[in-house]
C-alpha cells in the first residue's frame, strides 16, 4: 500500500493550503493512507478542534501532534473523542487521548504510533522504551511512526533502533524537510518531513518576529506569516504482506496563495 505523511500544517493558511493540495497529491500517488501532524494547525500555535476538523476535512485519515498538543483546551474532548487524533504516547496516561491508533484495511491492519523525542523539549517519558513496549502488543504488520523530536542524533537514533520492527520512522518539529529519506532493513526513513506552511517566514512565523527575538532575546507572540505555502511530505510504498517499507520519495508542492 502507499501511504502519505505530510508534515507540520501551520495555522489557517497551512490548512487551506493541504485543502487546495492533498486531493490531487493523493491521486498523484495513489495514495490509499493518509497521515498529517497537526500540532501548529490552529492559529498562533498548537492544534484546536476547529483545525484538526479541517485537516479531517482536507483528506487526512490520521491526524499526529507533538510538543503543542495541549497548547488548546478546545482540543482535549476532541482526543478523547476522536480515536485516529494522536497525542504523543510517552506523555503517559494522564494526559486526555492516546498514542496509538490501528486501522483496519481488511486483510491487514495498519497500526500508527504517535512519539516525542527528549532532547531540547520538555520532558517526557522515555521514547526509546515506549516505544519498545507498545511493539510488543500490537500485532499489525504495518506500523507507522511520527517521531516528533528536535535533534537530528535522537531522530536517526530512533530509526535504527525501529529498522526492521516498524515500517516506517518519520521525522516531524523541525519544520525543514531533510533530503535523507532511505530504507533501514525494511524501515523506511526520514529525519524531517518538513512543514505545511508559508515559504516567506521563518519555520512558518513572521520573520521579522523571529529575527528580533534573536536580536534582543525579549519575547514576542508568534504570528502566523503569510502568502505562498510549502506542502512538504513523503510517500511510502509499504508491502502490506511483509510490512517492509519497498520505497520513500519525499515531496515538496506549492499552494499560491490568492
Amino acid at each position: 500500500m502507499k501511504i502519505l505523511f505530510i508534515g507540520d500544517v501551520v495555522g489557517e493558511i497551512g490548512c487551506k493550503a493541504l485543502a487546495a493540495t492533498l486531493p490531487s497529491v493523493k491521486q498523484e500517488y495513489g495514495a490509499q493512507l493518509v497521515i498529517v501532524n497537526g500540532e501548529n494547525s490552529a492559529q498562533g500555535n498548537g492544534i484546536d478542534a476547529r483545525s484538526a476538523a479541517a485537516i479531517f476535512d482536507a483528506g487526512a485519515d490520521v491526524v499526529t501532534t507533538g510538543n503543542h498538543s495541549f497548547q488548546r483546551n478546545s482540543i482535549n474532548e476532541e482526543y478523547e473523542r476522536l480515536d485516529t487524533l494522536l497525542r504523543p504516547a510517552n506523555f503517559g496516561e494522564y494526559l486526555p487521548g492516546k498514542g496509538v491508533c490501528e486501522l483496519d484495511f481488511g486483510s491487514f491492519g495498519v497500526t500508527v504510533i504517535n512519539l516525542i523525542g527528549t532532547v531540547f523539549m520538555q520532558p517526557s517519558d522515555n521514547p526509546f522504551k515506549c516505544a519498545e513496549e507498545l511493539l510488543s502488543r500490537i500485532n499489525s504488520r504495518i506500523i507507522i511512526v511520527d517521531f516528533h523530536a528536535e535533534a537530528t542524533s535522537e531522530k536517526r537514533a530512533m530509526g535504527h533502533f525501529l529498522s526492521g520492527k516498524v515500517s516506517a520512522v518519520f521525522g516531524t518539529h523541525t519544520h525543514v524537510q531533510t533530503a535523507d529519506e532511505q530504507i533501514m532493513d525494511g524501515t523506511g526513513y526520514i529525519t524531517d518531513v518538513g512543514m505545511t506552511g508559508p515559504i516567506d517566514s521563518i519555520l512558518g512565523v513572521k520573520k521579522d518576529i523571529i529575527v528580533e527575538k534573536f536580536l534582543t532575546y525579549s519575547p514576542r507572540r508568534h504570528a502566523v506569516a503569510e502568502g505562498d505555502c510549502e506542502v512538504c511530505g513523503v510517500c511510502a510504498e509499504i508491502d502490506h504482506k511483509s510490512g517492509k517499507c519497498v520505497k520513500i520519495e519525499r515531496f515538496r508542492k506549492i499552494y499560491k496563495s490568492a
